[in-house]
């Protein structure tokens, strides 16, 4: 178990990090999950320009330096059982949300709130604790 000050940012938080209104609403010590990487590895290899590529591999290496990420383990491949069961039941396809709910898993294994920019995207988990991060190039969040 993981817990206080502590939170887990998905993948589209993580690349938008230096675009968010208000960081200081994020964890005190953002983490992120090894599936991060993952997503993040595709980037450069599918950019359709050189720049694109340049971008993305920039972020990759930048995530790499800066973060130790957690792994999808014993835990997170139950958790992620949770996960897909949560997908089924609510009519989504887990195939085509995958990484999001590996992400989730990871998350739910370690006990860390997700912070995300996009949090339609991990509705219906079960056990997750989800929070919402306003979107730069969206309406802010109100509530």
């Amino acid at each position: 178990m993981i817990a206080g000050d502590l939170g887990l940012l998905d993948t589209s938080t993580l690349i938008l990090l230096p675009r968010l209104r208000d960081p200081s609403l994020l964890p005190e010590r953002p983490l992120i999950s090894a599936i991060t990487l993952a997503e993040l590895s595709v980037g450069p290899l599918v950019a359709a320009s050189e720049a694109g590529r340049a971008a993305r591999l920039a972020h990759l290496q930048q995530a790499e330096t800066d973060f130790d990420p957690l792994p999808f383990d014993a835990d997170a491949a139950r958790a992620f059982g949770r996960v897909a069961a949560s997908l089924r039941r609510s009519g989504r396809k887990a195939s085509a949300q995958v990484y999001d709910a590996m992400i989730a898993a990871i998350a739910i294994a370690n006990e860390l709130p997700l912070y995300t920019c996009n949090p339609d995207d991990f509705a219906s988990f079960d056990g997750l604790t989800v929070i919402p991060v306003a979107h730069p190039d969206r309406p802010p969040l109100t509530g």
